[in-house]
């Protein structure tokens, strides 16, 4: 799944969306990409999941 995040704009914004995700998921596996703006994420969980534990970590996401 990959998801468009437009706040997104430094390291801790990356440390900040994979501890939100692997904390519904710890086995999720999540690559952001900063100048994309841009988080890929490999995961059991639902998009509807992964845009809720976003959103409640403070970021925007929609899926792409």
């Amino acid at each position: 799944m990959k998801f468009n995040v437009p706040d997104m704009s430094c390291g801790h914004c990356t440390a900040a969306i994979e501890a939100a995700i692997k904390a519904e998921d710890p086995t999720a596996r999540v690559s952001c990409d900063l100048e994309g703006r841009k988080v890929a994420v490999q995961s059991g969980l639902s998009v509807d999941a992964i845009t809720a534990a976003l959103a409640a970590a403070g970021y925007a996401a929609k899926a792409s």
